[in-house]
């Protein structure tokens, strides 16, 4: 019976051509929108990790002179797992904008106080954030943002190389300014329902002032609630466009961020 033996060198070459994948890959997982919360159960994570590692490491090239465990190696494995968690933070600051969106509608409609525990982050955001969050999602698959997204991580390996020269500066500072327009992006999905109350909360005002006898308290109250939701469904087709200009958006900066040097 023929013996099968691997040499020490082909066992090296192994590994290094599917851990640089793993490792980045597994990064991604951790914080990609939807799939790196904790709504999915640990298992169906790391099956997806071995899967799209499958994919990925036999179409590239074991990097030349990179051992995992010298020096320039453990700098590349805090590089890798780094690069693949940028990935996927900066398509979940679009789900944090549309979740923030939510919260500034909730806090003017006085819808703060009804809250539940988000199994994304299990921390607890008004219903109104969380259903925001879920359009999101909606639209994130609707849009097949999840393929173009698996594609831009398969082309990471070309835009930036597996080495220990990771992620500069420059890369750091876009994301850093992709955060601070979410921001603003949050603001101006949640504006004309935030506009429609204020305009509500005047005329109130102006009420209480012609007529002091009325309890506007306990009219105000379900009216504000009402025309928050009818002007955040009137709103809906634009919350939509936005946030398709916003994945498109977090598409383009993901790659200036590869390609920063």
């Amino acid at each position: 019976m023929a013996s099968f033996s691997l040499s020490e060198a082909t066992l090296n070459a192994l590994l290094a051509q599917w851990l640089w994948p793993l490792l980045r890959v597994a990064g991604f997982v951790m914080s990609a929108p939807v799939i790196g919360t904790r709504a999915l159960p640990v298992r169906l994570k790391v099956i997806l990790v071995l899967a799209l590692t499958s994919v990925i490491a036999p179409n590239l090239a074991a990097p030349a002179g990179l051992e995992p465990l010298s020096g320039p190696g453990l700098l590349a494995v805090c590089q890798q797992v780094l690069v693949g968690a940028t990935i996927g933070l900066v398509l979940r600051m679009v789900f944090m904008a549309f979740e923030f969106a939510g919260q500034f509608i909730a806090q003017q409609a006085g819808l703060g106080f009804a809250a539940m525990v988000d199994p994304a982050s299990g921390s607890q955001v008004p219903v109104l954030a969380h259903l925001y969050t879920i359009l999101a999602s909606m639209i994130f698959f609707a849009a097949d943002a999840h393929l173009v997204l698996i594609k831009l991580l398969g082309d990471s390996f070309t835009l930036l190389p597996v080495g220990p020269q990771g992620l500069t500066a420059e890369g750091a500072s876009l994301v850093v300014e992709w955060a601070g327009t979410l921001f603003a992006a949050a603001l101006v999905m949640s504006l004309p329902v935030i506009i429609a109350l204020l305009t509500i909360n005047l005329a109130f005002g102006v009420m209480t002032r012609a007529a002091p006898q009325l309890n506007i308290i306990s009219i105000g109250f379900p009216v504000l609630i009402l025309a928050a939701m009818m002007v955040a469904l009137l709103t809906l087709d634009d919350v939509r466009t936005t946030g398709l200009s916003l994945f498109d958006a977090a598409f383009l900066t993901l790659r200036q961020v590869l390609e920063a040097r």
